[in-house]
């Protein structure tokens, strides 16, 4: 099994990178992994730590489009560089942390998608310089509030409500570029999205390239690579789960959020 690098808090309250053990304790590292963090002695029992997201980026980068297949399941052609847009880093949630759904949407959508988490600057980077700034992999879900979006006609709204980037559990250094990506909803057996990763129309490596051309990235910032065809609405109640081959699986339940004002 991977190497997993988690971000967990204590019941005391203190924030901590660490290396999550096949026995689930934490030993504890003196600095995010990515900024050459090392493991110290601290030992975290599984019952004095919960999981948190597993980086706190200064900035999520999301990749519209691509998927082929989603890209035609939304009726539009592929395009023909990163369609690119930001979400608020406050949108970020962990695993079985609830989904908020807000009163100002009457559609909620899940879309699955691989994050790739940047370990060092980038600035201008070929797609071969990319490929070293790229740190690790984890799990999101682009949370989207669809009639928004389609009301908007730009996307800050309908990605950016706080809990709309559920991300995690861990990261891990590598990826096969073929696992599959899939979600599913509930209980459900069948998986509604279900692609392998190198169905992509931009590889991880060349979308960090294109993003540094435009902004810096930093250490710690996250990019989130696109959803495969079979988005899908996500109802009050409802349980999705992401699963990555290679990472495991992101799991939120959906509940109603009260008191939000449009």
């Amino acid at each position: 099994m991977a190497q997993r690098y988690v971000r967990v808090q204590t019941t005391e309250g203190k924030i901590y990178y660490g290396l999550l053990k096949l026995n689930r304790e934490v030993q504890v590292l003196d600095a995010p992994p990515w900024l050459q963090g090392q493991p110290t002695e601290l030992i975290l029992e599984v019952d004095a730590y919960h999981l948190l997201a597993p980086c706190a980026p200064s900035k999520i980068l999301a990749v519209g489009k691509n998927y082929a297949n989603h890209a035609a399941e939304m009726g539009t052609p592929v395009p023909e560089e990163p369609l690119l847009f930001m979400k608020p880093s406050t949108a970020i949630i962990p695993t079985e942390t609830p989904i908020l759904y807000p009163p100002q949407s009457e559609r909620v959508d899940y879309e699955g998608e691989l994050a790739v988490v940047i370990g060092n600057r980038c600035v201008d980077c070929s797609p071969e310089e990319a490929a070293s700034k790229i740190w690790g992999y984890t799990i999101a879900n682009d949370v989207t509030a669809r009639d928004l979006q389609r009301r908007d006609g730009q996307w800050t709204r309908a990605k950016g409500f706080d809990t709309f980037c559920p991300l995690g559990p861990w990261i891990v250094r590598e990826i096969n570029p073929g696992a599959r990506l899939q979600t599913f909803l509930n209980e459900d057996r069948e998986p509604r999205q279900s692609a392998l990763i190198s169905d992509m129309v931009f590889s991880p490596e060349m979308l960090v390239s294109h993003i540094s051309q435009i902004m810096t990235l930093m250490p710690g910032d996250l990019i989130l690579t696109g959803t495969p065809e079979g988005i899908g609405p996500m109802e009050v109640g409802d349980r999705v789960r992401v699963e990555l081959e290679g990472i495991g699986s992101l799991d939120n339940p959906v509940i109603a959020r009260f008191g939000a004002t449009s």
